[in-house]
C-alpha cells in the first residue's frame, strides 16, 4: 500500500466515529431505529462530509466502551423521564410550569464535546438549545419547569454532568484529567461554601 493511500485509510478510519455519530443523531431526530432511517442516514451523513467539506474534525482518538454505553443508558432514561415529566406539567392546571432561559459555562474547551453536550441536552424533553456562545463556551438553553434559582442551577448541573459524561465517553485523557481537577475545585468550593453561611442569593 503505498503512502498516500496508508494516509488516506487512517484519515477515514480517524473519522469513522464522527461519520457514525451523524448518523445516529439522524436517526435520533426522525426518532426511527429502521432500515430506512440507517440508509437515509447514512445518505445524508455522506452529503454533508462529502458536499460541504467542512475542515476535518480533531478528534481524541480514544473511545471509553463502559462509559458510552453509561451514557447511552443514561439518556434513554432521562428522554423516557423528561416526556413523563413535560406530560405531567402539560396536565397540571394547578400552576404555570414556568420556563426561563439559562445560561451554562460549559468545562471542556473541546468544539466536538460542546456539540455533542448541546444536543443531548436538546434532545431531552424540556430543554432546547437557544444560542452558544463559542469563543466564551456556553450554552444557552430554554427550559420549562424553572420557578426558581434552585431550579435554575440544577438544570445547569444536569448539563454540566452531560458534558461530564460525554468526555469520559469520548474526551481525550487530557481533556478528562482537566475536567477530574474542575470537578475536585468545585468539591472544594462547595465544602468550603458550606462551612460559612452565605448572605444574599446568586441571581440567574
Amino acid at each position: 500500500m503505498s503512502p498516500s493511500r496508508r494516509s488516506q485509510v487512517r484519515f477515514f478510519l480517524h473519522q469513522l466515529p464522527f461519520f457514525i455519530i451523524l448518523v445516529a443523531l439522524w436517526m435520533l431526530l426522525w426518532g426511527q431505529l429502521t432500515w430506512l432511517a440507517l440508509i437515509t442516514g447514512l445518505a445524508a451523513a455522506v452529503f454533508v462530509t462529502r458536499v460541504f467539506r467542512l475542515p476535518p474534525v480533531d478528534l481524541s482518538g480514544r473511545l471509553n466502551i463502559w462509559y458510552g454505553f453509561v451514557f447511552v443508558v443514561t439518556f434513554l432514561a432521562a428522554v423516557v423521564r423528561g416526556s413523563l415529566v413535560v406530560a405531567w406539567q402539560v396536565l397540571d392546571f394547578r400552576r404555570a410550569p414556568g420556563a426561563a432561559i439559562i445560561a451554562v459555562p460549559l468545562r471542556v474547551d473541546d468544539d466536538v464535546i460542546m456539540a455533542h453536550t448541546a444536543v443531548t441536552a436538546s434532545l431531552i424533553p424540556g430543554s432546547l438549545i437557544v444560542d452558544v456562545d463559542r469563543e466564551g463556551r456556553t450554552l444557552f438553553l430554554h427550559t420549562i419547569g424553572i420557578r426558581s434559582d434552585e431550579d435554575a442551577e440544577h438544570q445547569r448541573r444536569v448539563v454540566l454532568g452531560w458534558e461530564a459524561r460525554i468526555t469520559r465517553a469520548v474526551g481525550s485523557r487530557a481533556q478528562l484529567a482537566d475536567l477530574r481537577r474542575q470537578i475536585a475545585e468545585t468539591d472544594d468550593h462547595a465544602h468550603l461554601g458550606a462551612a460559612s453561611p452565605r448572605d444574599g442569593r446568586t441571581p440567574l
